[in-house]
């Protein structure tokens, strides 16, 4: 009866430390998202990715030719939203948060996409 009980609190034990393991490693999972981002120099490409890698944000790639972004982060530490919103506080539009004024002017001259600035 002794190692029955032994035996079976071993299985309970082994159990739940996988099951906890596996809930860790749900939670480190990442995402990878693409979205359009305005910009048209090697200055923007620096300030938007700089913008994209708020925390939980693992890599942000912007391409200047395709005007999007690469985006790989992890949803238990942050949202596609609030990606969004950080780059648009940056002073550049994205699909789906346009940047204020305010924060668009503060952009060089150079940046200005919004004013038929072409990619250079």
């Amino acid at each position: 009866m002794k190692q029955i009980i032994k035996t079976s609190l071993f299985v309970v034990a082994v159990l739940c430390t996988l099951s906890l393991s596996a809930n860790e490693t749900a939670k480190k999972k990442v995402t990878t998202l693409e979205f359009k981002v305005s910009g048209v120099c090697q200055m923007c490409e620096k300030r938007i990715e700089e913008a994209a890698l708020i925390k939980g944000v693992k890599l942000a790639q912007w391409d200047k030719k395709k005007q999007k972004i690469k985006v790989i982060y992890r949803p238990d530490k942050t949202d596609e939203l609030s990606i969004h919103k950080a780059i648009a506080k940056a002073g550049h539009d994205t699909q789906k948060v346009k940047a204020t004024d305010e924060a668009y002017q503060k952009l060089h001259d150079c940046c200005k996409y919004r004013e038929g600035q072409a990619i250079h």
